[in-house]
């Protein structure tokens, strides 16, 4: 029910300024690949694996094949036609055997011509659609096991992160958390994946705050978590990260292990990554045709916004990023049902009446967004160290996450931004979950805030920002806001950041039947 009386023209006028905004933006991400994207590609033809012989350690296979092309013939028309070419050429049997043959020195790449472009085309097409029929494998056994085990009985799902570093010892927190309440188990990725240009091999147990995002642990988890499903009488899903100089790859990762949900913002990587804005552009389009394609739920992150900009000055900067990403998210082919754009809790405490206006700023994404599962995140920024004041705050925030009918609550830990939490933080944590739901659980329906009270009036004046800074952004172009620190207080250059030698724009005669496919897909 809609509580704040929205001007649906107003409304209107916001989404038609988003889309003309990222508008241009889309239109460079279409005359543009990178690397990611062509070696994403390469993943869903089949390519795995990697040279443990490199002087420099184990280096996919799948880099060691783009390096090799980009050297040899450039990548413009991309990867797979000089790859397929010489796949034939060669009478080799697999990408994989490709690449070490590259790797040897025996292989040189060409763009072919004639009878030989259109067997090239034709074998590409065809690798390339078998990677997605094993996409759509697991998107249809999802649904089954959704239907057998069930979803959880109430709404906001339950999402608990691990992140110990070792695939192994997630595996037993995740089950644990499971067992004791989670519905969604986010594994973090170690510190600083996201800015390494390949994604690693195999299990891992050495991660830094975080776990490697890999294929292999991708499978552990997701076979943990479905034993776990079975045994808890519901399905469980699981989380990771598309983002970083990756975002493409990881993204096909996940819809080749049956992950559900995955971290896919239009700007973060942008913003708090330093990492090119063209690039994460490109890379984002292509991750979330993947998404689509594999019914992955995606989480958006405006919430960072709030921990570097000031959560009331700031507001309206959330809800022109969400407004963006929803409009990338459509034109990429993701339906809102897919779209879990992320807030955040992060208002000073101090600041007078700063649980009503949390509400307003939760109420205004939750009527601006009707069908999306939003992601509501808890408060970090001014956790203090006092974990009494800060067990309190997570009450308040599970609270409001109640009262405004969000999709996902992220457990808020009263150690959050101190320490690493330890099981028995995850523990308490969930128990005050746990106790807002069964106590406050239906108390939406007795919420009615007051037509001309300062909940009403602060969504209608934060949308009114928000309008203004679209106004703003479509005279002065998206990247030059971002380049202005718009977002985030984050000034961002579209010609800097990391990756921005990954970027090549495409000839006349470039050709991907992966982006084919996916524009093709009907969601």
């Amino acid at each position: 029910m809609a509580l704040l009386d929205l001007d649906p023209r107003v409304v209107a006028t916001a989404r038609e300024l988003a889309a003309r905004a990222a508008e241009p933006v889309v239109s460079i991400a279409k005359a543009h690949t990178t690397v990611a994207v062509e070696r994403a590609t390469l993943r869903l033809a089949g390519i795995t694996g990697a040279d443990s012989t490199h002087r420099a350690g184990d280096v996919p296979w799948v880099n060691r094949v783009i390096d090799t092309v980009r050297e040899q013939c450039g990548l413009e028309h991309g990867v797979v036609l000089p790859a397929f070419h010489a796949l034939k050429q060669h009478n080799l049997a697999s990408l994989t055997e490709l690449a070490e043959a590259s790797a040897a020195g025996q292989v040189q790449f060409t763009i072919p011509t004639g009878r030989d472009l259109t067997a090239a085309k034709k074998a590409a097409t065809s690798a390339v659609a078998k990677g997605l029929k094993t996409v759509d494998r697991n998107r249809a056994q999802r649904d089954k096991l959704v239907q057998k085990w069930g979803d959880p009985a109430q709404r906001p799902w339950i999402y608990l992160i691990v992140a110990t570093g070792d695939i192994d010892e997630d595996v037993v927190q995740a089950q644990n958390a499971a067992r004791a309440g989670a519905d969604v188990i986010a594994v973090i990725r170690s510190t600083g994946q996201s800015l390494l240009d390949y994604v690693p091999e195999g299990a891992t147990h050495h991660g830094f705050a975080g776990t490697y995002a890999t294929q292999e642990n991708f499978r552990i988890m997701r076979a943990a978590l479905d034993d776990v499903s079975k045994e808890v009488g519901r399905y469980v899903r699981l989380t990771n990260y598309a983002s970083g100089l990756c975002m493409p790859e990881i993204a096909v990762l996940a819809g080749l292990q049956r992950l559900d949900m995955m971290l896919n913002d239009s700007m973060y990587g942008i913003l708090f990554r330093d990492i090119n804005p063209i690039r994460t552009f490109v890379d984002q389009r292509f991750s979330r045709q993947v998404h689509a394609r594999a019914g992955i739920i995606i989480n958006t992150g405006e919430d960072n916004y709030l921990t570097t900009a000031d959560a009331v000055e700031a507001a309206h900067t959330v809800t022109v990023s969400q407004l963006l990403n929803e409009h990338f998210a459509h034109e990429a082919g993701l339906p809102d049902h897919l779209l879990g754009l992320g807030h955040a809790f992060e208002i000073n405490p101090k600041v007078p009446d700063s649980f009503r206006l949390e509400l307003a700023h939760a109420l205004l994404a939750r009527e601006l967004f009707p069908d999306a599962p939003l992601k509501w995140m808890p408060p970090t920024k001014h956790m203090t160290g006092d974990v009494f004041n800060g067990y309190l705050l997570d009450g308040f925030f599970n609270l409001a996450g109640v009262l405004t009918g969000q999709s996902i609550l992220l457990v808020g830990m009263m150690t959050e931004a101190v320490v690493t939490p330890f099981l028995s933080d995850r523990d308490l944590a969930l128990q005050n979950v746990r106790y807002v739901l069964n106590a406050a659980g239906s108390l939406a329906e007795d919420f009615r805030p007051a037509p001309d009270g300062l909940i009403v009036k602060r969504a209608h004046q934060v949308l009114g920002e928000a309008v203004d800074l679209l106004e703003r952004i479509v005279d002065d172009g998206l990247l030059n806001a971002i380049a202005d620190g718009t977002f985030g207080l984050m000034k961002r250059p579209a010609d800097r950041g990391k990756g921005a030698d990954g970027v090549v724009e495409k000839a006349e005669t470039y050709f991907n039947p992966a982006s084919d496919l996916l524009e093709a897909t009907d969601v």
